[in-house]
């Protein structure tokens, strides 16, 4: 059971990279990851809200939803879950962390629609993940996540300092950079399967 939890968590960070491999999150990862705070603050944001979803739709879906034949409702339903998690996340960073909340700015609140948060509850229940192992999985995902965050934050430090040619300056650059990122984690797939033998 641990060598499955652990595959679960290592492979969600690295080898299913929701940002890098499944792209998803796209829009938090190109637009909040020029600078380092606001990067790492936005993931810790998004592992939060991915894990907390997680806790709450889970039990749901499996509780309510499936045993009384309303399944289809699952992405209603979860959406209004996350979107609940993210008002409340938004009024304590608002009154706790002023900073951050306005260095996030309107993608704060582009939590609620994030691909990432609602892809991780969906997935999980479609992998046939049990409660512990759908929390393992979100929480992978999250920092997953984070270290997409981090790393892309580094290399557009990087790319500022640089000088592409001019056909390439500003988003292209961009998206050759993250691509290139992306490509980087393809590695990592038959490091995680030798080490966990899955």
């Amino acid at each position: 059971m641990a060598a499955k939890l652990a595959f679960i968590f290592f492979s969600m960070i690295l080898t299913n990279n929701y940002v890098l491999v499944k792209f998803l999150g796209i829009c938090p990862f190109l637009g909040v990851s020029k600078k380092l705070d606001s990067a790492v603050g936005m993931s810790a944001a998004v592992t939060f809200v991915m894990v907390v979803a997680t806790l709450a739709t889970w039990p749901i879906y499996t509780g309510l939803l499936e045993p009384n034949g309303l399944g289809y409702l699952q992405t209603i339903v979860f959406i209004l879950v996350i979107a609940i998690l993210v008002q409340l996340l938004e009024t304590v960073m608002k009154k706790f962390m002023p900073p951050l909340y306005k260095a996030l700015g309107i993608y704060l609140p582009l939590i609620t629609t994030n691909c990432t948060i609602l892809g991780v509850t969906i997935l999980n229940l479609d992998n046939g993940y049990s409660y512990l192992e759908s929390i393992v999985c979100a929480l992978g995902a999250g920092l997953g996540f984070m270290l997409a965050m981090v790393l892309f934050s580094g290399v557009r430090k990087r790319l500022e300092d640089a000088r592409p040619p001019q056909c390439f300056e500003g988003l292209p650059i961009t998206l050759v950079a993250a691509s290139i990122v992306s490509l980087s984690f393809t590695g990592f797939g038959g490091l995680i399967e030798n080490i966990f033998g899955m």
